[in-house]
């Protein structure tokens, strides 16, 4: 979709709500809400918002992972697993 299709003033959103709110859940649309010409607000459906949470979460870890690397804040992969092996015989 082009973003100049998809955005609309607060007043269509106000006249068109019901009809925004099917068109965007149907076809998983994002819609930019502008108001006195500047834009102000994003309308997406439910699945597109957390599919978009979910990548900046995944983001968010890699990120951190690669500076705890460059940090020299990580186990090896064998250290990993003994620590986790001797967790769960704790457990047991």
């Amino acid at each position: 979709m082009k973003l100049s299709e998809s955005i609309k003033p607060i007043s269509y959103l106000k006249a068109h709500a019901s009809e925004l709110v099917r068109e965007i859940s149907d076809e998983h649309k994002t819609l930019v809400i502008t108001q006195n010409g500047e834009a102000k607000v994003i309308v997406q459906d439910l699945e597109t918002y957390e599919k978009t949470q979910e990548s900046l979460a995944m983001l968010k870890m890699l990120a951190q992972s690669s500076k705890s690397k460059k940090e020299g804040n990580y186990k090896s992969r064998k250290q990993a697993f003994k620590s986790i092996r001797a967790r769960v015989k704790d457990l047991e």
